[in-house]
């Protein structure tokens, strides 16, 4: 390593030398799965593997036509691939386009880089709302660090020259040259990357948990009730090894919900690509339902109530400072602090555009801006001068200013005090005594459409809570002029001394002041102890904590990189107001697979509950799989993608499983009473076991198409067409495909037991759907 490293950074060719040698930044990535890993997934699953032992037992028993079910299950994982495969491509060019960036000392110059174009040795610059890409050592500055991601430990830490910064971490304040020592696979985040990866995918939504639960349980039960169906049709019904293998395929694969995780897969991407086509990333696609699901949304006033920027609007000499002669003219003093600080928030931004004038006066150090202790500091030969907020900059004194200060923040002003401290500045909350000069006021323009997003979020019965740094009154105040209900039960946190106390004032309150990062932790933390579902919106490091708690996290890509990186759900143009359009996508594909996965159900229930009937009655099974694959067709598979696409704004309301079961019951028994008593009427009249496996399956569209219509209400356009659609392909491959799908003409006595059992099976669905909707409600209740 060149001596000059330290100022100049690598050279051009020392950085070849370096990725030449793979010692480059490139992260394991913990949530994209490769292309080849997807379709190992999509083609290599359980219910495959029992589909391709299906097929070498129907190919053994001669029965070609029972094959049918095959280009479903091939076309379900194909399509399964392409979808996962496009939603990736289309995450990933938005992850590029929206990837952090990191000031790097190359050739002596300051450039921006992509975090991953970083290398070995590489001198970077890092300020207050970066994530730490690489661990790294400090050459020289000072920053506040917080490591919470990574040790669980939220308070911040002062890493000064020769101190490690760890990758993952973040800067709170402060600015700092620091050298890479570990990058890419060796750094200590890609390490717990790792290990993460071996423990799991991490929580998963209610959603795919019940539609897992589902998929766990009747892989299970398909293995022994095959085995029993097939010992019972051969040695006990005396049947050919062909017609108990065709009779079992059919039960087996009448069991299988196979198109309902490509259901779910398809739907989410779909919701991914058009979300991003609003300029909106998700993270992860699952966040999407918990989102949809929320019913407490906590936001921070800057950057989410208000435009992320903030004017000086005037600064009030106090009494202080009008009595001390001896003093530089004010706003000179405020713009030698201004200008011995770096730009890393919206307030010091402010001051420096607004205190442009300043003596060149130089620092003997620095602390910038912490949320923790909420000031900032420079300290001169001649002393030390502080700016923060007047509760914790004045303290005992802040008597004198109450009343004044309360007046400026109820008209929605934030209030900053500065003035010198008698102290020694030590990055700790200040204790001696401070004497204030002068009394500054900033303000933020709420965002024009702010008070539409928060009427809309009350109208749908989502409960909106303020929380912020700055002060109660000012907050309360911005709340209420954006429309935020309820905005005048304001408290300020510092009061609030223990647990109780936060848990307490969260469910009463809507804005909170003076909220350290630990307390808006908290609070996510006792809204959902209540149970409540919470979304936490953020755009700074103070916000991290709470974001990474709750159940889903919302980023404003303008805000620090290290909360863009750390939440579910990135607004890409950090408008607030696209986020009715989010939660809308998540109702639309929550709703709608719920609606389609009852359909597949049925086919489910009526399989499982007939293959037990059939073994309790010592019957073979009386359909062929290529008789269950025309109903999955019709009545389930092609009728369940059109609906899961529509648009669809009703709350999510009660339990997925409940809701899905509870709809899918009526009908799955309603099959199951009435083909039953088909199948047995049929034997007492000695039919044909053809004509009665027909007539079987004409009695299971019925009752499908029955499901279908009732799962359509109210009718449109598209749900008349699908209906109708649906009904006329049925009939065209009965009619003129029948020998594929084994359907036979019928006997003038079994046409007869087809309509009764016809009418009978409309009665049985009317009453068992009014039953299980009264069901329904009682749980829901």
């Amino acid at each position: 390593m060149d001596n000059n490293l330290e100022i100049q950074g690598l050279t051009q060719s020392q950085v070849e030398k370096r990725v030449q040698a793979g010692k480059t930044n490139v992260m394991v990535d913990s949530v994209s799965k490769t292309t080849r890993e997807i379709i190992i997934e999509n083609t290599f699953t359980y219910f495959n593997m029992i589909f391709f032992v299906l097929t070498i037992l129907v190919c053994l028993a001669g029965s070609f036509r029972s094959l049918t079910f095959l280009p479903v299950v091939i076309g379900n994982t194909l399509i399964g691939i392409f979808q996962e495969v496009r939603a990736k491509n289309v995450l990933e060019k938005m992850n590029i386009l929206n990837a952090p960036s990191t000031t790097v000392i190359r050739n002596g110059e300051r450039i921006q880089v992509s975090s991953e174009q970083l290398v070995l040795d590489d001198v970077v610059v890092f300020h207050g709302g970066e994530q730490i890409p690489a661990d790294a050592v400090v050459l020289s500055g000072e920053v506040q660090v917080n490591e919470s991601l990574l040790t669980g430990e939220s308070d911040e830490l002062t890493k000064k020259a020769g101190m490690r910064l760890m990758s993952g971490s973040f800067i709170v304040s402060g600015e700092c040259y620091a050298r890479l020592e570990k990058v890419g696979e060796d750094s200590y985040i890609s390490k717990l990357t790792l290990e993460a990866k071996k423990m799991g995918s991490g929580e998963q939504s209610e959603m795919i948990r019940a539609i897992n639960k589902l998929v766990k349980w009747v892989g299970i039960a398909v293995i022994p009730v095959g085995i029993i169906l097939f010992a019972q049709g051969y040695f006990v019904n005396h049947e050919t090894f062909s017609e108990s293998i065709v009779a079992m395929v059919a039960a087996v694969i009448g069991m299988i919900p196979e198109g309902l995780y490509l259901l779910t897969t398809v739907a989410l991407a779909v919701s991914t690509i058009r979300l991003a086509k609003q300029k909106v990333l998700l993270h992860d696609m699952k966040s999407i339902e918990t989102l949809a699901r929320v019913d407490v949304l906590c936001v921070d006033k800057t950057g989410t109530i208000t435009e992320n920027n903030m004017i000086v609007n005037e600064c009030i000499e106090t009494e202080e400072y009008e009595d001390d002669s001896s003093l530089p003219p004010l706003e000179v003093m405020i713009g030698d602090f201004a200008n011995n600080m770096s730009s890393d928030n919206i307030t010091m931004e402010a001051l420096k555009k607004k205190y442009t004038q300043n003596s060149g006066k130089p620092a003997v150090s620095r602390t910038s801006f912490s949320s923790r202790v909420k000031y900032s500091s420079v300290t001169y030969e001649d002393g030390a001068y502080v700016l923060g907020a007047p509760e914790l900059v004045l303290r005992e004194d802040y008597a004198n200013y109450e009343d004044f200060i309360r007046d400026l923040a109820g008209k929605g002003y934030r209030v900053l005090v500065f003035g010198k401290y008698l102290g020694t500045i030590d990055g700790e909350p200040l204790t001696d005594k401070v004497i204030p000069y002068g009394i500054i006021t900033l303000s933020n323009a709420i965002r024009e459409m702010a008070p539409k997003t928060f009427k809309y979020f009350e109208n749908q019965g989502v409960t909106v809570k303020v929380i912020s740094g700055d002060n109660a009154a000012t907050v309360a105040e911005v709340s209420n002029q954006a429309g935020i209900a309820n905005a005048e039960n304001y408290v300020d946190a510092t009061t609030l001394q223990s647990e109780e106390d936060i848990y307490r004032a969260v469910n009463e309150n809507t804005v909170f002041g003076r909220v350290t990062p630990k307390q808006k932790q908290q609070m996510v933390q006792a809204l959902q102890k209540a149970g409540h579902t919470v979304a936490m919106t953020g755009d700074g490091v103070n916000d991290i904590l709470a974001m990474k708690d709750a159940d889903c996290s919302v980023a404003m890509a303008s805000g620090s990189d290290a909360a863009a990186q750390a939440a579910q759900v990135v607004l890409l143009e950090s408008d607030f107001s696209k986020m009715p359009s989010v939660v809308l996508e998540g109702r639309r594909v929550v709703n709608n697979i719920q609606r389609s996965a009852s359909l597949f159900l049925v086919k489910n229930i009526f399989s499982f509950l007939l293959s037990i009937f059939s073994a309790v009655f010592m019957i073979t099974y009386p359909l062929e799989p290529s008789q269950v694959s025309l109903i999955s067709m019709f009545t389930i598979g092609v009728p369940g993608f059109f609906l899961a696409m529509e648009t669809n704004k009703s709350r999510i309301k009660g339990n997925f499983l409940a809701n899905v079961l509870l709809r899918a019951l009526p009908a799955g028994l309603t099959d199951v009473v009435a083909v039953g008593a088909l199948v047995m009427c049929g034997r007492a009249f000695g039919l044909e076991t053809n004509e009665v496996a027909t007539a079987a399956t004409m009695l299971l569209a019925i009752v499908g198409f029955m499901i279908l219509f009732r799962i359509s209400e109210p009718f449109n356009l598209l749900r008349k067409i699908v209906w109708i659609g649906n009904i006329a392909g049925l009939a065209i491959c009965g009619l003129f495909l029948n020998k594929l799908f084994a359907m036979s003409s019928l006997s003038s006595r079994c046409i007869l037991l087809f309509v009764m059992f016809s009418f009978a099976a409309d009665s049985i669905f009317r009453y068992l759907t009014m039953l299980f909707g009264k069901i329904n409600k009682k749980f829901n209740k």
